[in-house]
């Protein structure tokens, strides 16, 4: 991976408020507490997605640049980290504010190379992960299934996991990752490169 400077750009909760068209982006999808945050944070070597205790504090689109030097104006890449789903307190007002702005996000914007999906190495498959992953395949989106929080597991318990996630989801490629090891890291961002140069 080439060195890289991030920096945050802004946050979203309409489609007013997206920026700009411009560089490729990849946007970042998974459960409440599955570690979208804690992810971006580990592929950028710097804190700068908010990581919380809390499942649901993620409640816009917020979006981050990545760019060659830190003096160059316009970035290369666009990081988008998304709400959670699925925490069940604030599961029914998010599921309110998916058709406002992050449908017409994942749907229709023309910038969007990756759909990075992450589901939890350690839990069963979920019924609201697989109608996510329904609903990008029926939307045409490029996506990639990432196991998160694989160190966590044996070397056979982690396989037996991806397999079960590849049948019940139907998925041929699901890459496991870990922010504590740096498992899968490097992997993702050639995969994040390679849609980001298509």
């Amino acid at each position: 991976m080439k060195h890289a400077f991030s920096s945050f750009l802004t946050s979203a909760a309409s489609p007013e408020q997206f920026p700009p068209s411009g560089p490729p982006e990849v946007a970042f999808l998974g459960r409440s507490n599955v570690g979208k945050s804690s992810l971006i944070n580990a592929l950028l070597a710097k804190k700068i997605a908010h990581v919380s205790s809390s499942p649901g504090r993620t409640r816009t689109i917020n979006f981050i640049a990545v760019r060659e030097k830190p003096e160059t104006l316009a970035p290369y890449l666009l990081l988008a980290d998304l709400p959670g789903y699925g925490y069940a307190k604030i599961s029914r007002e998010i599921s309110a504010e998916w058709p406002k702005f992050i449908e017409p996000y994942l749907a229709e914007r023309e910038t969007l190379r990756l759909c990075v999906c992450l589901i939890d190495a350690n839990v069963p498959a979920q019924k609201s992960d697989g109608q996510l992953i329904e609903w990008l395949q029926a939307h045409g989106r490029d996506l990639l299934l990432v196991a998160t929080k694989a160190d966590r597991l044996s070397a056979n318990q982690l396989n037996k996991a991806l397999a079960v996630i590849k049948r019940e989801h139907q998925v041929e490629r699901i890459l496991p990752c870990s922010v504590k090891t740096k498992m899968g890291i490097a992997e993702l961002w050639r995969k994040i490169w390679n849609a980001a140069s298509r």
